[in-house]
């Protein structure tokens, strides 16, 4: 069966309040098989009373990150369900609406129209590709709308394509590579390969990698461009081999990153150089353990020696008998946080009115016991991004279960991992420029 095709909506001008536009969304399930939450799909959790607070789920379902988007969406779930169960916020339940990006700009910004316009979200929540996140941030800065981008990394997203609407709740790339490159010239070796998906992620990534390696008195002697969707990385392997460098920094993702590592595998080049992974999404893991190698970054994992981690990742399996995936993984960490804040910033503003949210979220500080790692976190006011303990990790060669994949090395400081950077490229908008409403 076809998905239902979106259809655009005409150009829209900045408002001040919430455009109402009545009509409704054609149905998800018109029989037929869908995606993991469908082609569109709405959830209603009221009968009467008050009118809920409407959230727009923006995940990548399918695609190159479609098995994170998923896990997305799954975290994301859970921390709305926990309040519902809770009588819901401010005496109003929560209700979603989700559709699939495809892991494509283009069908994310018509998904964000959508939402806003025609569903008259209060706020945006979801993506994994960066491409994605920003034209999700475009519209969402037209209107006012509060977007959580909640697992894309690229640098660009708390610098040059931030926005006093969006916050970021990942770790990004800078983060990662300051927690590892320093140590690794050090430690490795200076001749340095970058391998880089060949999109704003994958680019802003390698330059902030660069920058730290040359910082530290290492070479970067070539950065190959991966295109995404690529499948078969013979020509770029061979280049690795060729040139034999100390070490090979990645920042290739998703379905991308999997395929690459069972090729390193297949011929045995996991040994030939140091390989730093700059981030490894849990679901880009879960079923080819085998093919793990290298030193790479994570925001949290199930196993951390910290209270709170048990219990939440009982709870997660309780929601998600049925998942594909056990346990859950940074993706799905990151999207129930995002969520949880958000949702406590409306409890604490007393109100859905953006503005209000807007500064219940800048500087806010999180405790680590709160967030289930190592040190507090904060939402930096300069740049939406926030600032969180950064660890890791390797694959784990005495695993506990199957499920235990990973073997954390160090967990570095947020003030010690921040993109110092990222606040001279960021320009937020002042109230006056941020259309305001209030659903």
């Amino acid at each position: 069966m076809k998905k239902p095709r979106i259809a655009p909506l005409g150009a829209t001008s900045a408002v001040s309040r919430r455009t109402i536009v009545k009509g409704s969304l054609m149905a998800a399930a018109a029989g037929g098989t869908a995606t993991f939450f469908g082609p569109w799909q709405h959830n209603r959790v009221w009968a009467q009373g008050a009118k809920p607070i409407k959230l727009g789920l923006t995940c990548d379902a399918s695609g190159q990150y479609g098995n994170s988007g998923q896990d997305d969406v799954r975290g994301i779930r859970m921390a709305i369900d926990e309040f519902n169960a809770k009588g819901g916020v401010l005496g109003r339940k929560i209700e979603w609406v989700t559709a699939d990006t495809e892991t494509n700009p283009a069908t994310g910004t018509r998904v964000a129209e959508r939402f806003i316009a025609q569903e008259q979200c209060s706020v945006l929540i979801g993506a994994l590709h960066s491409g994605v996140a920003n034209a999700i941030t475009q519209v969402a800065n037209k209107y006012g709308t509060i977007y959580l981008n909640t697992n894309s990394s690229a640098p660009s997203e708390a610098g040059e394509n931030c926005s006093r609407v969006k916050f970021v709740f990942d770790g990004n790339g800078t983060n990662f590579s300051k927690a590892a490159v320093a140590n690794a010239v050090e430690k490795i070796g200076k001749k340095w390969l970058l391998l880089t998906n060949d999109y704003v992620w994958g680019h802003t990534t390698s330059a902030a990698t660069k920058g730290l390696v040359e910082k530290a008195g290492g070479q970067i002697i070539d950065n190959l461009l991966i295109p995404q969707n690529t499948r078969d990385f013979t020509a770029y392997l061979l280049q690795v081999q060729q040139t034999k460098p100390d070490v090979v920094a990645t920042a290739v993702g998703g379905d991308d990153i999997k395929a690459l590592r069972q090729q390193v595998s297949d011929l045995k080049l996991e040994d030939k150089a140091a390989w730093i992974n700059n981030q490894q999404d849990w679901p880009d893991i879960w079923g080819a353990p085998e093919t793990l190698f290298g030193v790479f970054g994570t925001t949290w994992y199930h196993y951390l020696p910290l209270p709170g981690v048990a219990e939440f990742v009982k709870r997660w399996q309780t929601a998600y008998p049925q998942s594909p995936i056990p346990v859950p993984g940074n993706v799905s960490y990151n999207g129930y946080v995002a969520t949880r804040e958000l949702l406590r910033a409306i409890e604490r503003a007393g109100s859905t009115n953006n503005l209000k949210v807007i500064k219940q979220l800048e500087g806010h500080k999180m405790s680590a016991a709160d967030r289930m790692q190592h040190f507090d976190a904060y939402i930096d006011p300069a740049t939406h991004q926030v600032q969180q303990t950064i660890y890791l990790a390797r694959r784990n060669g005495k695993p506990k279960d199957k499920s235990d994949l990973f073997d954390i090395l160090s967990w570095t400081k947020p003030e010690l991992a921040m993109d110092d950077a990222a606040p001279g490229k960021c320009k937020l908008k002042a109230d006056a420029e941020v259309p305001s409403y209030e659903t």
